[in-house]
């Protein structure tokens, strides 16, 4: 591979390069340029207040042709006499300026004044270095021997003996005011605060779970966690146990013939979000549900309760779509990720001494959770019910977002960005301390790197430190949402910290790259809404990795619990080398993003993903051809997309790598790939996560299917309009994407 030097502008500056001649630059502005006056006016003793334009008041001299051709010879002959003399001057300047340092051939070249400036300037332009190359095995060498253990431990101590850093509370703003000052003193090139003012659902008076048998109320439990945005009221209904939660587990619950109707549901954590899960309870009729960490799977928990939030979405659900800067007044609207039902954690413990009260059918085998005498529903004839009182307020908080950039030399308008959530529920050892002190050591060890080592990325780096993540990524949603008309085609990769110590997910573009660095990544988990990653990929189709480590024989039990302390996360094995092993991680991603002349992003990778939708949907081709539909024409779009995956590929190989403008075309072409999945057709305020493999609503891939299936399964509870608006949705959204990564007009396929 060839790294070659370059001279490029200095953040505003003028491009600067290495030329034969040196003319000297004006000091007077963008628009500087060299003035050479011809006319005699300006010197000394000149004739003054003659006409501007002599030819317009007086008639030219006659001469004959014999004059006007020696007039021609002679004006010859003083242009190359001109150019000899100063030729000669130049070249007599520049050897005299060159001074051999030694044999070995290097030679000094000391800058003289450049010779149009003339008169007796004595001030000497100094040339620009270029930046020194590092190829990429000695800079992931530097990043190796700089990253310290030592540390990555000290970040962590911040969490010690804290209690709890709830979004805008004073925890959370001590650690971001202490990672301003920590930005600062790594000499980043700028460091600066993002303030939002949100609405936070916060816990009130006491929320409480009831068993009420006989008109007579038992008190359950009083947990001193809670659901963030759920609905604050009290609802009465019979318990009824759905395992995860998830829609095939209420769909086996009511093939049984067992009505969800103003129930209050009961499902364990794991599978799928809590959001998630409060979903599929409201769609099925349930007034309330509530969730615990099963001992089978979460050991040593048994009175733990955890804290969650119920909106199925990401950032201030009060203002979805918009951005909540500087108190900025929209009309009030709520998200429709919003639960309309009361929602609450309790401990395993209790969920135990309820079963014990339920006298109905034992679990399924398939469902057989570690709490004893799970059962699936009080019998026909008992009278017991379950009541759920949640008394959460809203409050409005400021919150702080802190940045800070290494500015690329080529690209300072390109970035990647590496960000942490700082605040939790709770002491956040694991959940937000873990990443926040990786953040602060890349942000040390790669400024480091350009200061003292001289490496210059092609790219900028981002550092940011996010609040608000445990209410559903506010703080990361609401930047992405202030700036959704430019992020898209600047920042080309997110990199998240949270959790390090768990497992790790990427958007499909990210797969080669991550793959370089599979031997330190133990397991990978599909990309949920509770990863502050999402709304980067799903709302504003930036190609997103978030990694780590797992062990599934000691799953880490105390995430988002009020047991996330740093006495805890120490009961890790080798914590610290996995934590710098994972710093090294991230550092090797960003520094390869920014390093070499192509992003290393896999965009032949989506190929491949719309290759296996369309063999999903292949099944189903009679049964949409009998409601008078095709699906010839989505997979048509998915061979136009091959081929332009194809095309690019080409160009990128038969390119030019030192032609910068080329290259940056052939990038944001491939930059591009994610966020031409989002779908051009739905409202970001009505649908924010647009994407079609990733996104949540009637637009994605993943609704189409299950439409298709209702096929075989219930063809007369399928609308045949809506399957119809999908299809051609999901045939343009992929069309599009093939023709923006084609790049010209001209060389789309017009025959789909």
């Amino acid at each position: 591979m060839c790294h070659c030097r370059y001279l490029s502008t200095q953040f505003g500056g003028e491009p600067m390069s290495y030329t034969r001649f040196s003319i000297a630059r004006q000091t007077d502005g963008d628009n500087s340029h060299v003035e050479m006056k011809l006319s005699a006016d300006d010197e000394e003793g000149a004739e003054t207040g003659r006409p501007e334009h002599l030819h317009a008041s007086m008639s030219p001299p006659r001469r004959s042709g014999k004059n006007l051709f020696f007039l021609v010879i002679a004006a010859v002959l003083l242009l190359l006499i001109g150019f000899l003399i100063g030729y000669l001057s130049y070249r007599g300047r520049m050897q005299k300026a060159s001074k051999c340092l030694d044999g070995s051939g290097k030679c000094e070249i000391t800058p003289t004044a450049s010779y149009l400036a003339g008169g007796d300037d004595e001030t000497e332009e100094e040339e620009v270095p270029g930046p020194r190359i590092i190829y990429w095995p000695d800079l992931r060498a530097l990043l190796t021997d700089k990253l310290s253990t030592r540390r990555l431990e000290d970040g962590l101590r911040q969490r010690v003996k804290k209690y709890s850093f709830e979004a805008g509370q004073n925890e959370d703003e001590r650690i971001a005011r202490y990672i301003h000052d920590e930005f600062t003193s790594f000499h980043l090139d700028e460091v600066w605060n993002d303030e939002h003012y949100v609405k936070l659902q916060v816990k009130g008076s006491n929320n409480k779970v009831s068993i009420v048998e006989n008109g007579l109320e038992e008190e359950l439990e009083s947990p001193d966690a809670y659901v963030a945005y759920s609905l604050s009221d009290s609802a009465v209904g019979k318990p009824v146990y759905v395992n995860y939660g998830r829609k095939a587990d209420f769909q086996k619950i009511q093939k049984l013939g067992i009505s969800l109707n103003k129930t209050i549901t009961i499902f364990r954590a794991g599978k799928i979000t809590l959001a998630e899960k409060v979903e599929n309870a409201k769609e099925a009729g349930a007034v309330g549900a509530l969730m615990y960490l099963d001992p089978s799977e979460y050991k040593d928990t048994d009175d733990l309760v955890p804290f969650g939030h119920a909106h199925l979405g990401t950032g201030d659900p009060f203002t979805p779509g918009f951005p909540s800067f500087n108190h900025t007044q929209f009309p009030p609207v709520e998200s429709s990720g919003l639960p309309r039902i009361v929602v609450q954690t309790i401990s395993s413990q209790a969920v135990g001494k309820l079963f014990s009260k339920m006298d109905g059918d034992s679990c399924f085998l398939e469902w057989k959770a570690g709490v004893l005498g799970c059962k699936v529903t009080p019998s026909s004839t008992s009278n017991m019910t379950v009541k759920v009182e949640v008394n959460n307020v809203m409050v409005d908080r400021r919150i702080l977002n802190i940045f800070g950039v290494i500015k690329g030399y080529e690209e300072p308008d390109r970035y990647v960005v590496i960000g942490a959530q700082r605040d939790s529920w709770g002491p956040g050892a694991a959940k937000a301390g873990v990443g926040t002190a990786m953040l602060l050591e890349l942000a040390h060890v790669i400024s480091d790197i350009v200061k003292n080592d001289g490496y210059k990325p092609r790219r900028s780096i981002i550092f940011a430190s996010w609040s608000a993540g445990d209410y559903g990524a506010v703080g990361a949603t609401e930047w992405l949402e202030g700036y959704s008309a430019t992020l898209h085609a600047k920042a080309f990769t997110y990199i998240n910290l949270d959790a390090a110590v768990l497992a790790s997910s990427f958007s499909p573009g990210m797969s080669k790259l991550v793959g370089t660095f599979s031997k330190l990544v133990f397991c990978s988990v599909p990309l949920g809404l509770d990863n502050a990653a999402f709304p980067f990929l799903a709302y504003s189709g930036i190609p997103v990795v978030s990694f780590g480590f797992c062990n599934k024989d000691k799953e880490y039990a105390f995430l988002g619990t009020t047991e996330d302390t740093m006495e805890n996360l120490k009961k890790i094995d080798k914590l610290s080398a996995l934590m710098r092993a994972a710093a090294e991680v991230a550092g090797q991603i960003a520094l390869r993003l920014t390093h070499d002349h192509e992003l290393f992003l896999d965009f032949e990778r989506y190929g491949e993903e719309l290759l296996a939708f369309q063999e999903k949907i292949l099944h189903y081709n009679q049964e949409v051809k009998a409601l008078g539909l095709t699906l010839n024409w989505l997979f048509f779009a998915r061979g136009d997309f091959q081929r332009a995956t194809d095309a690019l590929r080409r160009d990128i190989a038969n390119s030019d790598r030192e032609d910068r403008v080329v290259r940056r075309a052939l990038n944001d072409r491939i930059m591009k790939v994610e966020y031409d999945f989002l779908s051009p057709y739905v409202s970001p305020q009505r649908a924010p996560f647009r994407h079609i493999f990733f996104g949540k609503g009637s637009h994605t891939l993943q609704s189409l299917l299950e439409n298709l299936q209702l096929l075989t399964v219930s063809r007369d509870s399928v609308d045949v309009n809506e399957l119809q608006q999908q299809l051609a949705l999901a045939t343009w959204t992929i069309k599009g994407a093939a023709n923006a990564l084609v790049g010209d007009i001209w060389d789309i396929d017009n025959e789909f």
